[in-house]
């Protein structure tokens, strides 16, 4: 496998930290995963079972794949601010990363990451809004074959909202944090939002120019440890 030993570097970065470093999801990444062939990437993202693991054929360009335990994603907010953020923290920064759905700019303000993307080049999920965030709070799951999106409004006039995704059509139970989820539903709204979602994770939303969406969130290292492929 050109560019990849049997033995690589995986780096597990949580995204979307909540106020007082609550919640966050847990992202895989492998920088420098040039030639690794598909099956290979999907076998092994189910094998380490985060929601993604984001595999970077090239950190000069920012060509990079994403996948699911089940599937690979063409664009997914969470892997790419985890990813654009390792990047930056490795010495290895840059303006934009190339998924398979094209380019996306990113930037960082502050201690937030950001990204601005086509919520309509996210996946697709089957969004339906909750009367109060009890009735989010109180689901029990999600639906099989369905990629389930339930919000309320926590403070409409403040933008606030409680969200819950449980996207089993991508071989994930619940989702703590879904940076897709975001694009769509800010896309969908048009105006900023705070999204509460999962345990205790953030993710901050907001319109951008031409029809996009930039969300971004706090990030930080978990762990670096070496992976045998299989």
């Amino acid at each position: 496998m050109a560019g990849m030993s049997t033995t690589t570097t995986l780096h597990v970065v949580t995204v979307f930290l909540g106020d007082g470093g609550t919640g966050g999801n847990e992202l895989g990444v492998f920088l420098g995963s040039s030639g690794l062939p598909a099956a290979t990437r999907q076998a092994v993202a189910a094998d380490l079972g985060f929601a993604e693991t984001v595999f970077v054929e090239d950190t000069a360009t920012g060509r990079m794949h994403i996948h699911t335990p089940a599937i690979e994603l063409p664009l997914a907010g969470h892997p790419l601010v985890g990813t654009s953020w390792l990047l930056r923290h490795q010495g290895m920064g840059r303006d934009s990363l190339y998924p398979p759905a094209g380019v996306v700019p990113t930037w960082e303000d502050g201690d937030h990451t950001w990204i601005r993307a086509d919520p309509a080049l996210a996946p697709e999920f089957d969004t339906r809004q909750l009367p109060s965030p009890a009735e989010v709070d109180a689901l029990a799951g999600g639906e099989p074959g369905v990629n389930l999106h339930v919000w309320a409004w926590e403070d409409e006039t403040a933008g606030r909202v409680r969200v819950r995704v449980f996207p089993a059509e991508m071989g994930i139970g619940e989702d703590e944090a879904t940076g897709a989820a975001a694009l769509r539903l800010c896309g969908l709204l048009r105006r900023p939002l705070v999204i509460r979602q999962g345990v205790g994770s953030r993710i901050d939303a907001r319109p951008g120019p031409e029809g996009t969406v930039e969300i971004g969130g706090r990030c930080a290292l978990l762990d670096t440890r070496e992976y045998r492929l299989p």
